[in-house]
């Protein structure tokens, strides 16, 4: 253990009473929702496991993820290539049925993978010509994209877009060329060309690459009054929920559409939704506020951080965060299609909160060791 008076100064308390309000609002939405007390209570015990493995994360010098970076990315592809052998459990075989609880392996694997490239590409920080060449990023890509496919085809869609804001905010910091991003501008915008071409000429093509109910979240999405009693009910109902509660929420204690379930999974992918109708546009827009400072504050460790592991470790946390936090809550009020991203610290799961909870642990671990040893 590595951890001294010095390192207890520094450790970013803000952070810490940031997650304690993301914790609150967790609560209210939770036991909001249909899903009622009993689920909100068991968050409140993810919770204070969470602060524990985070508590134990601060024990140790950071430098250790570093040593033990690849270790740990080989034992999340095993994992991830495991799942395949389990039962699936929505149509998805992404979790562990460990009893009581399910754990998702693609949760811990977002750390591992931030952690294997940071420690890629600080190896490479000192070299100025590290990405002159387009063919130097296929390594960084090849680290992201293999266990962004495996989660891709368990299918988990919107899990897999999350690595690539990781990929892409790690990439920047890391000094990405501009051409270079024209060029993936250049490669994604012909992607998206291919595939409109092969809707309006060869459909049948279409929709072995695209599944037909990924597809009809495009739809759907662009138009919930399509079907609003079926595959539009989703959103439709979250748009009334969120328009209800109007400036100041219908209050905590107020029956809502939300607690009769007639917003589907309130407690997890759409808690936004059950926040927004119970505390209203204030108490929406103060949750908001809390993830801008969260972010905030681990750009400033990111800036401050020893070495360029940190930095990048940090970015790669930044990226993920946010992407997530955009996805999920866009997803509510239509800005984004509906996929199965968690909100950060709010949603309800185990795997998830926990993984997260780890994830800041090392982001503050970063940050309470950004000096280098003085001699007084």
């Amino acid at each position: 253990m590595d951890l001294e008076k010095r390192h207890l100064k520094s450790i970013d308390w803000t952070i810490i009473l940031i997650l304690a309000g993301l914790g609150i609002f967790s609560y209210l939405g939770i036991s909001g929702s249909a899903a009622g007390l009993d689920t909100a209570h068991r968050q409140v015990m993810w919770y204070v496991i969470g602060f524990i493995v985070l508590g134990g994360v601060l024990l140790f010098d950071y430098r250790l993820f570093h040593n033990f970076s690849y270790v740990l990315y080989t034992l999340g592809l095993i994992l991830l290539i495991g799942v395949f052998k389990t039962t699936p459990i929505n149509n998805t075989t992404s979790w562990y049925n460990l009893g009581p609880v399910l754990f998702q392996p693609s949760e811990p694997m977002k750390l591992f993978t931030i952690l294997t490239v940071a420690r890629f590409m600080s190896k490479r920080a000192e070299d100025p010509d590290r990405f002159y060449y387009f063919y130097k990023l296929i390594p960084v890509a090849a680290l992201v994209g293999v266990p962004l496919l495996l989660i891709l085809v368990q299918p988990d869609l919107g899990t897999a877009m999350v690595f690539t804001g990781m990929l892409a905010t790690m990439l920047i910091v890391g000094g990405i060329r501009m051409k270079h991003v024209l060029y993936l501008g250049g490669i994604i915008g012909s992607f998206f060309a291919a595939m409109t071409l092969l809707y309006e000429y060869k459909q049948d093509v279409f929709f072995k690459i695209i599944k037909p109910y990924q597809w009809d979240r495009v739809v759907f999405w662009m138009d919930p009054d399509l079907d609003p009693m079926g595959k539009g009910f989703q959103l439709k109902q979250a748009l009334i929920s969120i328009g209800s509660g109007q400036l100041f929420g219908k209050g905590i204690n107020t029956p809502t559409q939300a607690s009769f379930g007639w917003v589907p999974v309130g407690e997890s992918d759409f808690i936004f939704t059950v926040i927004a109708e119970k505390l209203g546009f204030m108490g929406a827009g103060l949750l908001m506020i809390l993830f801008f400072a969260l972010i905030y504050r681990m750009i400033r460790i990111a800036m401050e951080a020893k070495d360029p592991f940190g930095s990048y470790v940090v970015a790669g946390v930044v990226g993920m965060l946010t992407f997530q936090i955009f996805e999920n809550i866009g997803m509510t009020i239509q800005l984004m299609p509906i996929t199965g991203i968690p909100l950060p610290f709010i949603s309800y799961g185990g795997s998830s909160l926990i993984t997260n909870f780890l994830i800041i642990g090392v982001v503050l671990n970063i940050g309470m060791r950004k000096d280098k040893l003085r001699f007084d």
